[in-house]
């Protein structure tokens, strides 16, 4: 390619993408079409190449939304996404709510001004790791009910939720066709996985399914994921960790990943799942290269299981997902970073991508390929708003071998492709990306304890790590065990967990009178046995108590009880304690799931044989006297009689306890440390954290290297093994408030509280490691001596970005190497090769600033201290609060 053309090729392509924007910035809440051909969407009549984000908006708080948007769009998201959530919209039949975090239309709205589009799946069921999968309890009660099939009262109420939806959108103009953001809507949810479970019934729900929502004239396509057998006008999508061959079942729709899993979700015990970004970067490169046209992460940002919301069950209250944006709305880095320049890379190829109905395949190894898009787009009345004298070229170079790196010829020109990468040419000759050479910063997040607003900068070093706010003066009240009110009811048989609760709390307790004669006694004594209780199946836990005193404990997914109880002579109480831990949210049959105790339940041992408890008479209770006293509360705690706790006191089990704090200073992230409790429930103002349960993971299955190259799942790259899943619980600043915050602590197990502290979740180290073998930043494509020709995008120099997080400056550089650097972030050492002034260098161009950008070059650090080699700069930076040391930001 000449100069000219090369200059042709920027402009034209800088034409293109202010086009695309000024269109989305200025005209977005004037009204536009959307409808689709073979090849993408079609917004306001033109094809567009989307990445979308995938953000649930209950699992943050109302005042995080901005941010997470904004954070985004800043990251090169077009489009933000999200499911529905049936049972927290209508938790009572007939009682929808809209309001703080299920505002809903509030949400949509932020993300319209923000200037970007809305996936919105409504479902209504989500599957989400989310309790019940979306559904409310309720709806296991309506009279002949079986959801997700061809029965008439789930369709009565599943096309009742779905209507209101959309009337509620369609009341608040929030369709495209409206001047609001809507552009996509979803029916049903991965019901392809369970279609087989429901035979023809299956079939015709999935034909009334879709033929019921396009009946509600939305105005804008609806898809199905994971649905290959979606009706004509319902785009069938793809869910999965790769989604480069998925084609979908008609010529005339567009390929769509709805689900783009870049991490994944955690149980109680269980390691931490992590899904490195060249691979994430790969797949979705692969998705573009070969056809893909929207690509939704699953999740951009997945927040927290607020309350009682996780699914399962067991699903932990962290929904981190190890996403680009991490649960407390902090960049997780280098991810965010990685992706935010591969969205920009393709967005580079989208005039090509766009104008080309079909790439062209070039086959240039073994395990290499390209596919090639290629147009003029005087032909392509899509675009009419470019040149007609001009045309667009854009390819992608694939290696799909996992263990070794391949140089190919394309087109002429040579190209080293690391193993399991693909690079992104934009003009098809300079590489503007390649999905393995990650060039963003890392950042490694502390987890602090919070500070007292009177300590001063040169003790923060000191004591940071030694100051707790939370008080030494807990509070304790005991929990009653078993019948605590006059609401309890008495009936002759062992009755199903959800039909008791209705799911309103995770306990329900059952007590019933055993009577033990002396012969009993003396028959245990002689035959040395012990009476036991045996449950054929039990889910979630189980809390088995004699006169009050706790006798055993067991956990699991329908698994078979066999404990061994102690009674004494005459009657005594057996009272058994059912929890549930988050409902089931995947699988068919969910009305049949259940809760609690299933099969025959017995004591065994006794002198005149076993004693069937199931024909016995039970009195049932539901809840916890405190929770439904709500002593978590600011109005009603003090109902309870609290009492001292001292700090010797024994931990005991089934206690509530509380304790009054300050909020932190700052506006950073801020956690509860409950790695001294064992399990229960947390809550701060009367705002429910979550459960929260101190499992410890397997020690083994973990390394301590991810080897990004093949396949990815979710074993592949583990974490925290030996330690607790989860210690540290969310909680949002704008539950806060500055003085005297009530923290309550349901505690089951027995735990310290004197031991729990108030965190900070602080980005504090930043690191970067880019050789020269690096391609220039992607915002070097439109810079104007690229754009006018005066200097080739291949003449460009790669370099480094550092930027600490809003409201934080760079306050030293800890580590700075130009040369051969060894190692990794926080263990970075020099090499055989390094350039003296390394240090003084990035100092000087980084140290009081939020962000700086250092040119990997050696006319950056004064001359190549090392000819004929590769150079590597490496840097390790530490990031401060500007306020704490009163330096503005740059």
């Amino acid at each position: 390619m000449m100069v000219s053309e090369k200059r042709a090729f920027v402009q034209l392509l800088s034409l293109y993408l202010f086009i695309q924007f000024s269109v989305t910035a200025a005209k977005f809440f004037e009204p536009f079409n959307v409808t689709y051909d073979h090849r993408a969407l079609i917004i306001d009549g033109k094809r567009r190449m989307l990445i979308s984000a995938g953000i649930h908006y209950p699992r943050a708080t109302p005042q995080m939304w901005p941010d997470l948007i904004a954070k985004s769009k800043e990251g090169g998201a077009d489009v933000i996404e999200s499911y529905t959530f049936w049972n927290g919209h209508e938790p009572v039949r007939g009682q929808y709510t809209f309001e703080g975090r299920f505002d809903l239309v509030k949400f949509v709205k932020l993300v319209g001004d923000s200037g970007l589009y809305f996936l919105l799946r409504i479902g209504p069921y989500v599957c989400a790791e989310w309790n019940f999968g979306g559904f409310p309890v309720w709806l296991r009660d309506v009279p002949g009910i079986e959801f997700r099939t061809d029965n008439e009262p789930f369709k009565r109420e599943m096309q009742r939720f779905v209507t209101k939806i959309v009337d509620l959108l369609r009341e608040e103009k929030l369709f495209s066709w409206q001047g609001g953001p809507i552009i996509l809507l979803q029916i049903e949810n991965e019901y392809g996985n369970m279609e087989r479970s429901y035979g023809q019934k299956g079939k015709d729900y999935v034909k009334w399914a879709a033929n019921m929502a396009l009946g509600l004239r939305a105005g804008v396509p609806w898809v199905m994921c994971k649905q290959t057998d979606a009706p004509g006008d319902i785009i069938d999508t793809c869910n999965d960790y790769y989604c480069d061959g998925y084609k979908p079942n008609s010529p005339n729709k567009p390929t769509i990943w709805t689900e783009n899993w870049d991490g994944w979700y955690t149980s109680w015990g269980g390691r931490l799942p992590h899904r490195p970004v060249e691979d994430l970067a790969f797949a979705i490169a692969r998705f573009f290269q070969r056809g893909g046209s929207l690509m939704n992460y699953y999740m951009y940002f997945g927040g927290t299981n607020f309350g009682r919301t996780s699914g399962g069950p067991f699903y932990i209250t962290s929904y981190d997902y190890d996403a680009p944006i991490d649960e407390y709305g902090l960049l997780s880095e280098p991810k965010w970073g990685h992706l935010k320049d591969l969205h920009a890379a393709i967005r580079l190829c989208e005039p090509a991508l766009v104008a080309a109905d079909l790439p062209r395949y070039m086959k240039l190894g073994p395990k290499q390929e390209a596919h090639l898009y290629w147009a003029n787009i005087q032909t392509n009345g899509l675009n009419n708003t470019l040149s007609e004298s001009q045309s667009v070229c854009s390819a992608f170079l694939a290696n799909i071998d996992e263990h070794k790196a391949a140089t190919v010829t394309f087109r002429g020109k040579s190209y080293t492709l690391p193993p399991w990468s693909v690079s992104i040419l934009p003009d098809c000759r300079n590489t503007a990306f390649n999905t393995a050479k990650v060039g963003a910063q890392t950042s490694v997040k502390l987890v602090e304890h919070a500070l007292s607003p009177k300590i001063s900068v040169p003790e923060l070093v000191m004591t940071k790590n030694e100051v707790s706010s939370i008080p030494e003066s807990w509070m304790s009240v005991n929990e009653p065990i078993g019948i605590w009110s006059v609401n309890n009811f008495t009936f002759q048989g062992m009755l199903e967990h959800l039909n008791v609760t209705k799911d309103e709390s995770d306990y329900l307790w059952h007590m019933t009178r055993i009577y033990v004669s002396d012969e009993d006694i003396t028959f245990w004594e002689e035959n040395q046995v012990s009476p036991t209780l045996v449950i054929d199946s039990m889910r979630d836990v189980l809390r088995v108590f004699i006169n009050g005193q706790l006798t055993g404990s067991v956990s699991g997914h329908w698994v078979k009880v066999v404990q061994p109880v102690q009674f004494q002579q005459g009657y005594s109480d057996l009272i058994l304690l059912s929890q549930t831990v988050g409902l089931q949210n995947y699988g068919a049959f969910l009305e049949k799931d259940g809760a609690g105790f299933r099969g025959q339940i017995k004591l065994t041992g006794f002198k005149n044989g076993d004693i069937d408890l199931s024909k016995l008479s039970w009195t049932y209770q539901v809840g916890l006297k405190g929770e439904f006293q709500k002593i978590f509360t600011i109005e009603e705690n003090e109902k309870a009689g609290w009492t001292k706790l001292k700090r010797d006191a024994t931990p005991s089990t089934f206690t509530w306890y509380k304790a009054y704090f300050d909020a932190p200073d700052g506006k950073e992230p801020v956690a509860f440390d409950l790695g001294s409790m064992g399990k229960g429930q947390a809550w701060v103002n009367g705002h429910h954290i979550g459960r929260y349960w101190n499992l410890v993971a397997p020690k083994d299955g973990c390394s301590k290297s991810c080897d990004y190259r093949g396949a990815y799942n979710p074993n592949k790259c583990m974490t925290n093994c030996g330690k607790p899943t989860q210690s540290w619980y969310h909680i949002p600043r704008s539950w806060l408030q500055a003085t005297n915050n009530l923290l309550v602590i349901f505690e089951e197990n027995g735990g310290n509280p004197f031991e729990i502290s108030v965190k900070l979740r602080v980005p504090r180290i930043l690191c970067a490691q880019v050789s020269e073998s690096h391609y220039p930043r992607l915002q070097k494509w439109f810079h104007p001596d690229v754009i006018h020709g005066k200097v080739s995008i291949s003449d460009m120099k790669p370099e480094i970005h550092l930027q600490c997080e809003e409201g934080h400056i760079i306050s030293s550089i800890e580590f700075a190497s130009y040369g051969t650097p060894h190692g990794s972030c926080q263990n970075f050492s020099e090499g055989n090769c390094h350039s003296q002034n390394s240090l003084s260098m990035v100092s000087k161009a980084c140290k009081g600033r939020n962000s700086c950008v250092i040119e990997v070059s050696n006319s950056g650090f004064g001359g190549d201290p090392c000819r004929g080699i590769v150079k590597t700069l490496a840097i390790e930076a530490r990031c401060v609060s500007s306020s704490t040391i009163g330096v503005s930001q740059f």
